[in-house]
């Protein structure tokens, strides 16, 4: 018995050394401003830092601006009107595209990091109003995840002894939130602007020199094909998917889309003629 007890009690005192350590340098975090930016090393495995808004704004705004454009722009073309109105048509999609994409991943982020803060901020007045009540709970988390009573009991104590660190572990174990990384409406709104841009002028490249027809919409498809293929095999280094199969979804879903407006085009320009 004397052995056990002696036991949980160096198991309690490593806990609370540890927990020392990873207090002091989250203070030093803080203090610094620092955030984990671009890559986050965790033993020997390397991971990217995804939580910025950023990848994902960059990606979804590149895939958006070539599906949107090469569909308008094949749509119009579809018509056999003057090359002035297609490139017209293409740069219109290009600035409202761009535009619209960062206004909207800007609000919506700027919404979802706002509501992230209310809930922070109600977490640390439950802190300062209940700490007692918030180590308990704290100590329930852990219990549920197979830490017995004791080190569970000897760890809520040493992270709820100080502010800061107790409203950050509150807020990953209650409502998996990292304070440092609630992501940036700035960075989200400018990849998603840059990025659409790019993909929305690729499809119009043949048609802005002036030139029209069959041969500047096979270009147009063809750079649209390449481009697809290339974001879809860039999407496959952050996600589980094999390269080949993403490459081949974003060309499908290039294909699908400009084939339709085209097609819907055609019939109408027909019509018109």
């Amino acid at each position: 018995m004397a052995g056990t007890e002696r036991g949980v009690s160096r198991g309690a005192r490593t806990v609370r050394r540890a927990s020392r350590a990873r207090r002091a340098r989250a203070l030093a975090a803080a203090r610094r401003g620092a955030t984990l930016e671009h890559e986050m090393h965790v033993g020997d495995h390397t991971h990217r830092d995804l939580r910025g808004g950023g990848l994902r704004a960059a990606i979804f705004g590149v895939s958006d601006g070539l599906v949107s454009n090469v569909s308008l722009v094949l749509g119009t073309a579809a018509a056999h009107p003057a090359a002035g109105v297609v490139r017209l048509a293409g740069l219109a999609g290009l600035l409202g595209g761009s535009f619209s994409m960062a206004a909207g991943e800007y609000i919506s982020m700027q919404a979802q990091r706002e509501a992230f803060q209310r809930e922070l901020a109600i977490e640390a007045e439950e802190i300062r109003r209940r700490p007692e009540s918030e180590r308990r709970e704290l100590e329930r988390i852990y219990e549920s995840r197979g830490i017995t009573p004791e080190v569970a009991s000897a760890l809520a104590g040493e992270l709820m002894s100080d502010p800061e660190v107790a409203l950050a572990t509150h807020a990953r174990e209650e409502l998996g939130l990292d304070p440092e990384a609630l992501g940036s409406p700035l960075q989200a709104a400018g990849s998603s602007f840059l990025t659409f841009a790019l993909g929305a002028v690729l499809p119009l490249l043949p048609f802005l020199g002036g030139t029209s027809g069959g041969g500047a919409i096979l270009v147009s498809v063809a750079l649209t094909a390449v481009a697809a293929l290339c974001v879809g095999a860039v999407l496959s280094v952050v996600t589980v998917r094999t390269w080949y199969f993403s490459a081949a979804r974003s060309l499908a879903i290039c294909a699908v889309a400009g084939a339709v407006t085209y097609g819907i085009g055609s019939a109408i320009g027909t019509a018109v003629h």
